[in-house]
């Protein structure tokens, strides 16, 4: 499965900027999630990716810093566009979370028509 980050009019990449501000030991186990999200594609399954709402689905990494997740959708069925990053303590991803990663698909799928 091919991985492409999604970036907003003004150049900015959220999911970027989220790893970015992770710490070095984060941003490998992150990297290597997402390397296995490639490698497997839809077949990969919890615990590791869960289907949210809206076609929106979540990457999990756990680490010693709380619970990762980056935002995705799938474009085509070959690809991966990886929205927004968040940490979570507990429960569920919040309804805004999801809101703004669906905002964002939008956007991608309208450049990309």
């Amino acid at each position: 499965m091919d991985i492409e980050y999604y970036e907003k009019s003004n150049g900015r990449c959220p999911v970027l900027e989220f790893i970015e501000k992770l710490s070095a030991k984060d941003r490998v186990l992150v990297t290597r999630k997402i390397k296995l999200l490639a490698k497997m594609g839809l077949d990969l399954r919890r615990p590791h990716m869960d289907t949210l709402r809206d076609d929106i689905r979540e990457l999990r990494i756990r680490t010693h810093h709380g619970q990762h997740r980056i935002l995705h959708f799938i474009f085509h069925r070959d690809t991966a566009v990886l929205l927004d990053g968040l940490t979570k303590k507990s429960g569920p991803v919040s309804d805004a979370a999801i809101d703004k990663s669906i905002e964002y698909m939008q956007d991608y799928l309208n450049t990309h028509k």
